[in-house]
């Protein structure tokens, strides 16, 4: 095993320990909140998986993307929700349940909507894209829906336990993410400096910005669930986006680097709306306590 395939498998497996403790913390009626909510459920839907794939044919088009850029950027709005979002979205004062049930939602969806919509953008764009449905699942079992609903089944058995090792469970996934991202960024790190003057992070800041603004439109009157999806929609789950990718470009090292300086991006990009919604939601506090 090479030591790009060992980092790769240290965050796979952050990501999968990050959604256990995930689970470990929600309820069982988290997983069906966007069924019980269907406006909701649609306007999330398209702002996820319509709009931002939209976006990025047009990002492609208008800065001339090419290869495995364009590839990357078609395959991070295609991708599902990132499992640590949620943590993000409940500190900028988001509602857990929505941000739980999106997670699911959209990573049962993108199973079958992955490989429609690959296809559709492959006419759009001229970009020749391929990803089965067989190819995503897999990903997504591993990764989203199987830890998911191992650690919510945990915490409805033993509930005691389940809370006193959620928040050891948790840092100890953020332990192998950070410990994976520094490996990739110190191996990584004169590729990613080639990506930022060739359009790629402009891609990726203009991305995120515009994926906010649109997640906070659609995200109708509750400011809590603008804030959530707001969030979900300019970020993307890393490993999914990275497996579109890699089938289309196998022996494209820069990848690795690219997903993980959108990763960085998306970070700081987030911080002021961040910032900005848990002043908000202080402010209506306040209002609402006087």
């Amino acid at each position: 095993m090479s030591m790009a395939e060992l980092v790769l498998l240290v965050i796979k497996a952050s990501i999968v320990v990050i959604v256990f403790a995930l689970g470990l913390s929600a309820r069982p009626s988290d997983l069906t909140f966007l069924v019980r909510h269907p406006a909701l459920m649609a306007k999330s839907l398209l702002a996820m998986l319509v709009v931002m794939p939209i976006l990025a044919v047009l990002l492609i088009k208008g800065m001339g993307l090419h290869g495995p850029v364009a590839i990357l950027l078609v395959a991070l709005s295609l991708a599902p929700v990132p499992p640590i979002l949620p943590n993000k979205q409940n500190k900028a004062g988001g509602d857990s349940a929505y941000a739980i049930g999106l997670l699911a939602t959209v990573g049962l969806v993108s199973i079958l909507w992955i490989p429609l919509a690959i296809e559709l953008i492959q006419r759009l764009s001229g970009v020749a894209l391929d990803m089965p449905a067989a190819k995503v699942a897999p990903v997504v079992a591993m990764t989203v829906l199987g830890p998911l609903v191992a650690g919510i089944a945990v915490a409805a058995l033993i509930p005691g336990p389940a809370a006193k090792i959620q928040p050891w469970v948790s840092k100890l996934g953020m332990l192998l993410l950070v410990v994976g991202a520094l490996a990739i960024l110190v191996s990584q790190g004169k590729a990613m400096a080639h990506l930022i003057g060739n359009g790629t992070l402009a891609a990726f800041v203009l991305f995120v910005l515009i994926g906010q603004a649109v997640g906070h439109l659609l995200g109708g009157p509750d400011r809590n669930d603008r804030t959530v999806l707001a969030l979900a929609t300019s970020s993307r789950h890393p490993a999914i986006a990275f497996g579109i990718a890699h089938l289309n470009f196998p022996h494209e090292k820069a990848l690795v680097a690219a997903v993980l300086l959108f990763l960085i991006v998306n970070a700081i990009a987030s911080i002021p709306y961040v910032a900005w919604r848990k002043k908000v939601g202080a402010a209506d506090d306040l209002q609402i306590t006087a």
